[in-house]
């Protein structure tokens, strides 16, 4: 393994717990999990010198707003746009700005309250986060083809890959079935109620072919991680996860963020889907294959998400997932832990920050029954092409 890029870690971290209607607002969620993360490695506010929030006002509050009511005085700060596509670059951009000096504690910090903001099925708001883009953009809500939501755009590629592979509703199930499996085991999963297949199918679709059951779980919470130098990290109190590597957001025109590239939905060309697998940036630069990948944790707004994941990094070939994931392969104790934590689909929809720190949960050895067996490797990777691999 090369680990000439391992410079930075995570130091600690913390979160305000997920809950379908908290009645607490952004900023006080954002006060609990910021007060638990800084506990976790044994830091003060006033030693926190970056700041960089993801999604922002109206769904949750601004980094200013942030920094001013959670007392912090910060001289590297940032914010990306209220999407959950984000997660990944929020940390990347705290891993460069501290490899550069520019800070040297950084608290990465998304705080939201999805309950009054709406669910996947609808806009929510006049304002929702998509629509006031010029054109809608490619997100899915496209409102002159009728796609008014995230899910009209995430049917829609579901549809197609099904048709083209042949995959039936019975082996899409065992996503939701093996996400539901591992939040049984998470005390802080909202899902908690057992799942069996003959119940996922009698759930009612949203837009065809995508059922209720395939939709995370809209929930407010708050959660932050709080990254330093890899020497800094040695001497703090808890083991540090070190962030072995990681890639980019993907953009252009055969880019479609509820789709993989060459499936031929939306503006995305019908190409030959070949996975690059091995030949991503992510595995080159850390010197890793996904056969060297001890759990995976990936954002699975709708359940085809995940396995448009295996397929876009090397775990199977194209067009096979559905079928790669049967038989437990990807739950606690299978070949590749997916989501250990009951992702977006049962712990509730933390826009990737929920999987964030059950990977430094796993690499510290800190998951209790959701623990996977020798964990030293974990994944954040997404359809949209972005990832990051950790490690101890």
């Amino acid at each position: 393994m090369n680990r000439a890029s391992t410079t930075v870690s995570v130091a600690g971290v913390g979160t305000a717990g997920f809950a379908r209607h908290s009645g607490v607002s952004a900023i006080a969620l954002a006060d609990i999990a910021l007060t638990e993360a800084l506990d976790d490695c044994g830091l003060s506010r006033a030693s926190v010198d970056g700041l960089l929030v993801h999604i922002g006002s109206p769904r949750g509050a601004d980094y200013d707003t942030l920094a001013r009511m959670l007392g912090l005085y910060v001289g590297f700060a940032g914010q990306t746009w209220a999407h959950g596509r984000f997660t990944g670059t929020i940390i990347q951009h705290a891993v460069l700005a501290l490899a550069h000096g520019l800070a040297e504690y950084v608290v990465c910090l998304a705080t939201f309250r999805n309950s009054v903001w709406g669910r996947h099925g609808t806009t929510g708001f006049p304002d929702f986060a998509e629509a006031i883009r010029e054109g809608g953009g490619p997100h899915a809500e496209t409102l002159p083809a009728g796609l008014a939501a995230p899910i009209g755009g995430a049917a829609m590629a579901a549809q197609r890959y099904m048709h083209v592979y042949g995959v039936d509703a019975a082996k899409l199930g065992a996503v939701a079935l093996a996400q539901r499996r591992a939040a049984l085991q998470n005390p802080l999963a909202v899902m908690r109620e057992p799942l069996d297949l003959a119940t996922y199918l009698r759930s009612p679709f949203v837009v065809e072919p995508l059922r209720r059951l395939d939709c995370s779980v809209p929930v407010d919470t708050a959660v932050a991680v709080v990254l330093t130098r890899a020497d800094r990290a040695r001497d703090m109190p808890r083991p540090p996860v070190d962030v072995l590597g990681f890639q980019g957001l993907s953009a252009g025109p055969d880019e479609f963020v509820f789709g993989p590239p060459g499936l031929g939905v939306h503006q995305v060309s019908a190409v030959n889907r070949r996975p690059e697998g091995a030949a991503q940036a992510v595995f080159r630069t850390t010197g890793l294959t996904p056969a060297d990948i001890d759990t995976l944790h990936c954002y699975d707004g709708f359940s085809p998400q995940v396995l448009w994941t295996l397929e876009r990094f090397g775990f199977c070939p194209a067009g096979e997932s559905a079928d790669w994931v049967q038989g437990g392969r990807i739950e606690i104790d299978g070949e590749l832990p997916v989501n250990t934590s009951g992702g977006h689909l049962s712990e509730g929809h933390s826009n990737g920050w929920g999987q964030t720190i059950e990977i430094v949960r796993q690499l510290r050895g800190e998951a209790g029954p959701r623990q996977v067996n020798d964990c030293q490797t974990a994944m954040w990777a997404t359809t949209f092409g972005d990832a990051i691999i950790y490690g101890r």
